[in-house]
């Protein structure tokens, strides 16, 4: 059994797996390199051969315990018949929602125009490089594609109060993105993906009266689906207000918590594998640093099944020699 799976499968605590959101990307020169002669980032996704190589790249570099196929969660609205494009320097764009053309998307026709991706989990499966190491495909959760669907670019740009008064076009929108998040990842699973992490980046935008109907109950549903699947839900939802309250109702095997929520909290009250929460500006200060705080965590963790990752994805500005530093101090760590 994988390192990662014996964490989460078997609660084993004698070793601490590590892996990175966001580790195949822009703090690699590697990847840099093949993104400057191929700006359109969508259809960079959808090259199998590139795809493939660039999440191949960081395994290549560091003793990680897995790969995460590098693709984006806004590849099911861009499915769906949504567009999507990505501005540099400013992050996704999207275009108008047309329900009428979203309900007439067929799965063959869907699983079709993604087949690429699924191609490259494929490539990337069988390469060698993945000897003991899972493959890691992933999806948004349900309310994270809402927001970008409805919004059409990142919150953090910019949100508007009245986004969510349409309640009957929410309904129906729900519905379809769950049903297309669930042959997303049957897809990947049936490519070689052997963990399914579940992305809610905009989990803490909910209010509390309304965190059942967009958070818990949607991505419960999703859980469920990937468990019956036979491979482990990784949730992330981010900058949620109750880490416990959301494990105790979505139930996913493991849960990756982001940087701003105290992790003595999380291991007094949270009894499933946890992952993550390293804040990613760590990496940018230096070695003792970096070295303290890792061990902050890998400490607070001894005694309970614990993924070593980042409380949200590594940042482009990151020296691949701190990330091959914190790779060494999670190794070594007795």
């Amino acid at each position: 059994m994988t390192p990662i799976k014996d964490c989460i499968i078997n609660k084993k605590i004698h070793c601490k797996p590590i892996w990175f959101m966001r580790q195949a990307g822009r703090y690699l020169p590697e990847f840099r390199e093949i993104r400057k002669k191929n700006q359109n980032f969508i259809q960079l996704c959808l090259n199998k051969e590139l795809s493939s190589e660039i999440t191949l790249q960081p395994l290549k570099r560091f003793k990680i315990d897995a790969a995460i196929i590098f693709s984006d969660i806004l590849i099911v609205p861009y499915g769906l018949g949504q567009k999507v494009e990505f501005k540099k320097d400013f992050g996704p764009i999207l275009g108008d929602i047309d329900l009428n053309i979203f309900k007439k998307i067929e799965e063959e026709n869907f699983t079709k125009k993604l087949n690429s991706i699924y191609e490259s989990l494929k490539l990337t499966s069988e390469n060698r490089l993945l000897n003991n190491k899972d493959l890691i495909g992933f999806v948004g959760a349900p309310w994270t594609i809402l927001v970008y669907m409805l919004n059409k670019q990142s919150p953090k740009k910019k949100i508007t109060s009245s986004l969510f008064n349409n309640e009957k076009l929410i309904d129906e929108l729900l519905i379809l993105i769950k049903k297309f998040l669930k042959i997303h990842i049957k897809n990947q699973v049936k490519r070689g993906a052997s963990i399914i992490q579940i992305f809610d980046s905009w989990a803490g935008l909910v209010e509390e009266k309304k965190i059942s109907k967009y958070i818990y109950d949607p991505t419960l549903e999703i859980v469920e689906y990937v468990k019956s699947l036979n491979v482990p839900a990784i949730c992330f939802p981010r900058e949620i207000k109750d880490y416990k309250e959301f494990c105790e109702v979505t139930k996913p095997d493991a849960v990756n918590i982001d940087y701003n929520v105290d992790p003595k909290e999380i291991i007094k009250n949270i009894k499933i594998p946890v992952q993550g929460g390293l804040d990613p500006k760590i990496l940018l200060t230096d070695k003792e640093t970096l070295k303290k705080e890792t061990l902050k965590y890998l400490e607070i963790f001894k005694n309970h099944p614990y993924i070593f990752n980042l409380g949200h994805g590594v940042l482009p500005e990151t020296n691949p020699e701190m990330v091959e530093y914190l790779v060494k101090t999670v190794k070594e760590y007795k």
